[in-house]
């Protein structure tokens, strides 16, 4: 039961060791000496953080230690507070800004995290101070909901919220002119050229590009969209997949920092007519060097921008970590380990094949081994390859790359995609010539690699003689590991999943919970599920000018090939993610028989 809140007074070290000892979670040791021992500096810091520092077990579940997760749950308790978990994405900046001061937050050591019709949600670091939910109640004219929030959370959001929120007023504020009625967009695509008067070197819109970085570098983001609307614009993340809202800009505002993240990408700032490809490497808080591709294009209200970001620690994943089994990375292993031939990976776009073969380049760039590229963009710059990007402007498009890369005395050659007959022809004759090549195609499945060829002009005889293998691949979103949970499985969806094959159903499997780790949606990063078909001799006599896919599929099958759904059972059945991750990506024809 909740105990009465005593007078108000803020929380102090000694009170709270000796709560804790009274409460059993403390050994009454540990708690003497850290009374004697503490520090002025310590002093100045949230009690629950000074002791969530020293990292103690917890007297009541030894096998766990006194963290501030845990430590923040146990005030909660004690006050009679719902803990109230901070999800910076669900959060409404310029609402919650506007409920009260910085001053006056950072005086009382609170934030609003909901801004309601009737009431607001304020998570404190301080329950046992109330003196401001009765002025804010007066003020706002709503009724106040007080939570309990983790002091370092409350910490850190106050100044970033509040940071950001200053700089998108103060630069909204030099420019009221800029904030004129959206029907000024449409226009603004004819009227070109014709800038904001904001400044994109202006010290606010260099703070708000900075925190918009490094805050989805933080929230594990792949894509940042800036999307321009009739009356502002939005800000979207892409994380793991899915697209999240982050933050409305003014139409003033947002146009300096597209401006702003233009010069950084050296891309022509006042060529707003045409889409333009850039590039900008930073670093993340951590120091380290993130890349990221920058793409503008021209839309009804104004200049889209959308950012990948290129984290070059995916070069360092062995084949483990991003999904392949130890029976996959073998057969993977005999197939890259050819002196000469075409390896192709297929699947839709953002499927994780650039990662793949990233992956695999950097295994086998060795000193004694020319690696070269030929890309459209050039993802990820890669000190071990030579790389070289395409440029249609000026004649250069792939099949001109290979027929330049061929005279550069290569070992082992990427091509980033095979679109036509001509670069299909390149690639074969560079695998004839005895070059190993890995490429790309956008197919549903392995097996559909070999109709695609023979779609585009490449005579059979010369896809038998070139052709060593076919990786097909999809990505799905990996549980989260703090909160999934055990339970039985729809045997219904497991058959209707898995059929015609009448693979063992697991008792148990995992299932989503959702948790603040996950921002509540279960899920927490993503892995490959793939089908490999290695070019066997039986294939290649099947390999004709009708050749019959669905022939192709069922004896790969027969050979070996585990077909996507296949490989993403055994995932469920691992608890790595669930059947309805995997039907929305593996396409249900490859099921075919």
């Amino acid at each position: 039961m909740a105990k009465a809140l005593p007078k108000e007074r803020r929380l102090e070290l000694a009170q709270i060791v000796d709560d804790l000892i009274a409460d059993g979670m403390v050994e009454t040791e540990r708690g003497k000496m850290l009374k004697a021992v503490v520090s002025g500096d310590d002093r100045k810091k949230h009690p629950l953080i000074v002791i969530a520092h020293h990292k103690w077990p917890n007297a009541k579940s030894p096998q766990h230690v006194l963290d501030l997760p845990v430590l923040t749950q146990w005030l909660a308790d004690r006050v009679g507070l719902p803990l109230y978990r901070i999800d910076p994405l669900k959060i409404d900046v310029p609402a919650v800004t506007g409920v009260m001061s910085y001053a006056y937050a950072r005086r009382f050591n609170i934030l609003a995290v909901e801004v309601r019709k009737d009431e607001v949600v304020i998570a404190t670091a301080e329950p046992y101070e109330r003196e401001w939910e009765r002025e804010l109640a007066q003020i706002l004219g709503k009724r106040i909901e007080r939570v309990m929030g983790d002091p370092e959370q409350i910490e850190r959001y106050l100044l970033e919220f509040y940071s950001l929120s200053n700089s998108v007023r103060a630069a909204a504020t030099d420019n009221p002119a800029g904030q004129s009625s959206a029907a000024q967009n449409l226009e603004q695509l004819m009227e070109l050229g014709r800038a904001g008067k904001l400044d994109a070197d202006d010290q606010h819109i260099v703070n708000i590009v900075d925190w918009l970085l490094q805050y989805a570098y933080s929230q594990r983001a792949s894509d940042i969209h800036i999307e321009p609307r009739r009356e502002y614009t939005i800000v979207r993340f892409r994380i793991d997949g899915v697209m999240h809202m982050v933050y409305q800009v003014p139409a003033a505002v947002a146009t300096a920092i597209t401006s702003r993240i233009k010069i950084l990408g050296r891309m022509d700032v006042s060529e707003k007519r045409r889409p333009q490809d850039g590039r900008l490497k930073t670093r993340s808080a951590q120091g380290n060097e993130v890349e990221l591709r920058l793409s503008t294009m021209p839309t009804a209200f104004g200049e889209k921008l959308v950012m990948r970001i290129f984290d070059p620690d995916v070069l360092v994943k062995d084949y483990q970590a991003l999904g392949f089994s130890t029976n996959e990375t073998e057969q993977w292993q005999r197939l890259i380990g050819n002196p000469n031939g075409i390896i192709l990976v297929t699947g839709p776009t953002g499927s994780g094949k650039t990662t793949t073969l990233y992956t695999t380049l950097k295994e086998l760039a060795t000193p004694e081994v020319n690696v070269c590229t030929v890309e459209d963009p050039i993802e990820l710059v890669e000190p071990n390859f030579n790389q070289m990007q395409v440029q249609h402007n000026i004649g250069l498009d792939f099949a001109t790359g290979v027929r330049t890369l061929l005279r550069q005395d290569p070992d082992i050659i990427m091509v980033g995609e095979i679109r036509d007959r001509e670069t299909a022809e390149m690639a074969v004759q560079a695998a004839l010539t005895g070059h190993l090549v890995f490429s790309t195609l956008h197919t549903n499945d392995a097996p559909s690699a070999v109709t695609r060829l023979l779609e585009v002009g490449i005579p059979p005889y010369l896809i038998k003689a070139s052709l060593l293998g076919v990786l097909g691949q999809r990505l799905v979103r990996t549980l989260c590991p703090h909160c999934k949970q055990r339970g039985p499985i729809d045997e219904d969806l497991w058959q209707s999943f898995i059929a015609p094959w009448k693979t063992n159903m697991p008792a148990m499997v995992n299932h989503p919970v959702g948790c603040l780790e996950c921002r509540q949606t279960g899920f927490m990063g993503r892995v490959g599920i793939y089908e490999m078909m290695p070019l066997t001799t039986t294939l290649k006599r099947l390999i004709t000018a009708d050749c019959d896919i669905g022939q192709l599929r069922r004896q790969a099958i027969a050979e070996g090939m585990r077909p996507l759904r296949l490989n993403g059972a055994q995932k469920v059945a691992n608890g790595l993610t669930t059947i309805e991750e995997v039907m929305k990506v593996a396409p249900p024809e490859a099921l075919d028989m």
